[in-house]
């Protein structure tokens, strides 16, 4: 029986069409997020000193690439053995158009790859702009797009009838790069117990500084530092304190003058010392303060904030003061 013979009277059935679509668009989610990982991974450790806010968008990325892998990849592995035995079982299925058109279509996705990364890296070699993390990103894509192209082709070509461990080789060694990659990237992202602590102490961060605000317009209107928070809360605004997330527990605050305040937390983490590179601590991915001051940096465990008001500059209208603090200094008790 000739392959046309066989192509004309062997149809695709709703299964093969539901297996084969399956199969593609898992192992193209899963190869994108594993490049994202990846991307992001050498974002982190090679960072461009003129990318001012890439941080927590570098960690939102790789959190979401992971969660993609664990997902999609399994389910790769799954429908890969599902098809092949079902090969084994009927071989005529090798000629059904489902399958042809698909497996041609991962191919053309990994030619068209493989030519615009050469593209990209032949253009950005002549403007002078090579980096190292760009060779690696461009080397990524390569390790991902060429292996691709090559097992495809070999799956198009081959005789589902003849065995062969080429097939768990290859789930073998490219699960092994999977999620070593996401192992290696959890060195970057921290466990997801940390991740909880570093949220709890931008929410501190964040009300340590709805509290400063609030004192600054306290004074502003009444010359004078309030005794303690409580004077802070408005009935008629509906204005209230916030607490600590996790405890809460009202935050500290003394006054240490007449233009001098304290206001005093316990963190969980420390928080990233690495303005000199840009490397942004996650409290101002989130607008919270302006990067070009190391406001909020502390320490893990209690940490007290000292600030002065400036009369110079505060005692303006209300509506139109700018707000700034001078003479702040953070101390870890």
């Amino acid at each position: 029986m000739t392959k046309s013979s066989v192509s004309f009277h062997t149809k695709s059935t709703a299964r093969d069409v539901f297996s084969y679509l399956l199969l593609i668009s898992m192992l193209i989610v899963s190869l994108v997020s594993f490049l994202t990982v990846v991307f992001q991974y050498v974002n982190v450790q090679f960072p461009d000193t003129l990318d001012y806010y890439w941080r927590e968008g570098a960690l939102m990325a790789m959190r979401g690439g992971i969660s993609a892998v664990v997902i999609a990849w399994p389910v790769v592995l799954f429908m890969s053995r599902f098809i092949a035995r079902d090969l084994n079982s009927d071989t005529e299925k090798q000629f059904i158009w489902i399958r042809k058109w698909l497996l041609h279509l991962m191919l053309f996705v990994g030619a068209i790859t493989i030519i615009i990364d050469l593209i990209t890296l032949i253009n950005t070699f002549l403007n002078g702009e090579i980096t190292t993390r760009f060779i690696l990103k461009i080397l990524a894509v390569l390790v991902v797009a060429i292996p691709v192209f090559a097992y495809y082709l070999w799956e198009l070509r081959r005789d589902p009838t003849k065995p062969t461990r080429v097939p768990l080789f290859t789930a073998f060694v490219s699960s092994l790069v999977l999620f070593g990659s996401i192992i290696a990237s959890f060195f970057v992202i921290g466990s997801p117990a940390q991740q909880r602590n570093v949220r709890m102490d931008m929410e501190r961060v964040n009300g340590l500084q709805n509290i400063q605000s609030s004192l600054i317009n306290y004074w502003q209107t009444k010359d004078v530092l309030p005794e303690n928070l409580s004077l802070l809360e408005d009935d008629l605004t509906g204005y209230r304190n916030p607490s600590d997330p996790e405890t809460k527990q009202a935050y500290e605050y003394r006054t240490t003058g007449e233009l001098s305040f304290e206001l005093c937390a316990t963190f969980e983490t420390e928080s990233p010392d690495d303005l000199e590179t840009h490397q942004i601590p996650v409290y101002y991915e989130f607008g919270y303060g302006d990067p070009s001051f190391d406001l909020w940096s502390h320490e893990a465990g209690r940490v007290c904030f000292e600030r002065t008001i400036d009369p110079d500059r505060f005692k303006q209208d209300v509506s139109t003061a700018p707000f700034e603090v001078v003479n702040t200094r953070v101390s870890p008790l």
